[in-house]
Parts: structure tokens; C-alpha cells; sequence
């Protein structure tokens, strides 16, 4: 691409000469259809060169043959330009341009209608080559302004990338920072209720005041309430009788005692809890 780019620069320095040449973003699209711009500039500038070099030669050559027959005429008939008169002489002159134009040799109308038809053909021939030329050129003009659209696309999706990027990178970093943190509180945690779990066993500490052994004596708290709804339920209907007193009074006596160990047994678990 760096020899391309160098062909361009020095093609665009030649067109533009002492002007400033247009700035252009440089890429591999652009550069290839400036180089190709260039090739084709470079292969006319070219032809037309060869064209104008042979046309020169063969100028001198008319010219020397013109001259040689100038000569023949003054010494064969004495005839010369000067003695022409101003219409003669223009007309002669014109046929002379017109000859040497079409690149005839003499100035037969044999010669001439060839010639004609020939610069004719050529005409048409660039003419069609010029048009085919521009039909290139704005197809190019074409494909390069839909390339510039879809360049300003891809690079407004770039950016909304490139943002997009940085956001999940911030929040990834987040992220990380706070798991860092997590598990260095996790590590703080667990060496903590080592330390703590040793000072209780040097001190001799009662397992049945750890959070297993509470927690568990209240899951029996609960179970002996349970167990006192049904034994309720059995003294309601003693409740509403007139039994005999002597009776009455050991019953009385006996669901007292009973429901005193209940009693002091929740009481107890309520202690421990």
C-alpha cells in the first residue's frame, strides 16, 4: 500500500501543480481508486504523448516534402506562394493544415475521403471511450460515497462499542472489588469464630448453653406444650361437675401436681433458652 500511496501523492502533485491538493482520508478504498484514477491518467497522458511526438515527426516530414515541392514547382514552372494571389494563397494554405491534419500525403480527394472517415471513426471512437470513462467515474463516485456512509456507520457503532465496553469493564471491575471484599469479610468471619470458638473451650464453656443445645431445648418446650392442650382438654369436663369433695379434692390434687412438673419443666427450659 506505501508504493500505491506514492504513486497517488505524485500523480495528485502532477494534476494540481502549484495548487493545494484537496485533502482525502487515506485508506485502503480510497487509495485503490485514486491509483487506479492515476494508471488510467497516466496510460492516456501516454498514448497522447506518442500521439503528439508522431504527429511532429510526421509535420516535419510534410514540411520537408512541402518545401521539396516548392523547389520542384519554382524551378519546373516557375510557380511559387508569392506569386499566388491572397485567396489562392489562403485556400492553399488551408488545404496544406487540412492535409497535414488528417496525416495525408497529397492533397487527393482519393486520399482525403479515406482520411476524413478515418478521424471520423477516431472521433467516435473517444467519444464512446470518454463516455464509457464517465460512466466508470460515477459509479466510483457512486461506491465511494456509499462507502464513506457505511464508514461513518461502522464507526458510530465503534464508539457506541467501544462505550459499551467500558461501561461492562467498570461494572466487571465493580464486580470484582466487591468480591474481593466479600471474601476477605468471609476470612475475617471464619478466623474470628476460630479465635472465639477456642476462647470458649480454654474457658471450659457449657455445651448446653451453646445456640445448638438452646435451640434444641426450645423444640422440647414446644413439644411439652402440645402436650399439655390434650391433658386441658381432659380436666374441662371435671371442671363444671359437683363431684364429692373427698373425690374432688384428690382429682384436684393429683391435675395440680401434674401440671406443676409441666409447669416446672417449661420453666426450666424457658431458663436455659
Amino acid at each position: 500500500m506505501g508504493e500505491k500511496i506514492k504513486k497517488v501523492n505524485s500523480w495528485l502533485s502532477t494534476v494540481f501543480g502549484d495548487q493545494t491538493i484537496p485533502q482525502f482520508e487515506v485508506n485502503a478504498r480510497t487509495v485503490d481508486i485514486l491509483y487506479q484514477l492515476a494508471q488510467c491518467s497516466e496510460a492516456r497522458c501516454s498514448d497522447t504523448a506518442l500521439l503528439t511526438e508522431d504527429l511532429k515527426q510526421k509535420a516535419a516530414e510534410y514540411q520537408a516534402e512541402g518545401a521539396h515541392f516548392q523547389d520542384v514547382l519554382l524551378q519546373g514552372v516557375g510557380l511559387s506562394s508569392a506569386s499566388l494571389s491572397k485567396p489562392a494563397a489562403d485556400y492553399l494554405s488551408a488545404l496544406v493544415d487540412n492535409a497535414m491534419v488528417l496525416g495525408v500525403r497529397d492533397t487527393s480527394l482519393s486520399n482525403f475521403m479515406p482520411a476524413v472517415n478515418g478521424l471520423t471513426g477516431e472521433v467516435l471512437e473517444v467519444e464512446k471511450l470518454n463516455r464509457r470513462l464517465e460512466r466508470e467515474l460515477r459509479a466510483l463516485r457512486k461506491r465511494l460515497s456509499t462507502t464513506l456512509v457505511l464508514r461513518g456507520s461502522l464507526q458510530e457503532d465503534i464508539n457506541k462499542t467501544t462505550k459499551s465496553q467500558a461501561v461492562e469493564s467498570a461494572k466487571a471491575e465493580e464486580r470484582l472489588l466487591s468480591m474481593d471484599f466479600v471474601m476477605a469479610k468471609a476470612k475475617e468471619l471464619s478466623k474470628r469464630r476460630e479465635r472465639s470458638e477456642a476462647q470458649l473451650v480454654s474457658r471450659n464453656m457449657d455445651k448446653s448453653i451453646t445456640h445448638q443445645a438452646i435451640v434444641q431445648l426450645a423444640e422440647e418446650v414446644t413439644v411439652l406444650k402440645k402436650e399439655i392442650i390434650p391433658l386441658k382438654k381432659k380436666l374441662e369436663p371435671y371442671m363444671d361437675l359437683s363431684p364429692s369433695p373427698s373425690l374432688a379434692q384428690v382429682k384436684i390434687e393429683e391435675a395440680k401436681k401434674e401440671l406443676a412438673a409441666i409447669d416446672s419443666r417449661i420453666e426450666k427450659n424457658a431458663e436455659f433458652k
